[in-house]
């Protein structure tokens, strides 16, 4: 499963942070693995440096093989926070389809 980890340029996309992000997509995902292709990870703050309430966003496209892309979205008051909950949503919509698929 690879992971590619986007930014926008209001937020700063140091190594340490990708690595984090990467290892706990890694984690939380690890039982999808062998059924998804990549995820595609966007990080930005759409308010930039005027700041505000839950002005981070996180995207999080998963591409499981031979299906259609799932994407999430969260918003947060911190990266983090963003990253976290656009993680527990994916995992939750990835569970949820191969669900399915496993019922059928």
């Amino acid at each position: 499963m690879l992971i590619q980890i986007n930014t926008d340029n209001a937020i700063e996309g140091h190594d340490r942070m990708e690595s984090y992000f990467s290892s706990t997509l890694e984690n939380a995902l690890r039982k999808f693995e062998d059924k998804i292709t990549r995820l595609e990870v966007h990080i930005g703050d759409e308010n930039s440096s005027k700041g505000g309430e839950n002005d981070k966003r996180c995207m999080i496209e998963a591409r499981p093989a031979g299906l259609k892309p799932i994407a999430v979205i969260h918003h947060s008051d911190t990266i983090e926070k963003a990253v976290s909950g656009a993680t527990d949503k994916i995992k939750r919509a990835l569970e949820n389809t191969f669900g399915k698929l496993h019922s059928h």
